[in-house]
C-alpha cells in the first residue's frame, strides 16, 4: 500500500514536470527549467536532510 502511494505521488509529480518543461518555447529553455527544477529539488533534499540530523542529535 505504502509502495502504490508512493509511486503514484512520484507519477504525479513527474507529470506536473514534465508539464512545465513541455510548455517551454525552445529545447534551451526546456534544459535550463530542467536544471532549476534539479537544483530546487536538491536543495529541498537538503534542507530536511539538515533538519533531520539536527533532529536524531
Amino acid at each position: 500500500m505504502r509502495a502504490r502511494a508512493e509511486r503514484a505521488r512520484r507519477e504525479l509529480t513527474l507529470g506536473s514536470i514534465r508539464a512545465g518543461l513541455e510548455e517551454q518555447p525552445s529545447a534551451t529553455s526546456v534544459r535550463t527549467a530542467a536544471r532549476r527544477w534539479a537544483a530546487d529539488i536538491l536543495a529541498l533534499a537538503e534542507d530536511i536532510a539538515a533538519k533531520k540530523t539536527e533532529n536524531a542529535r
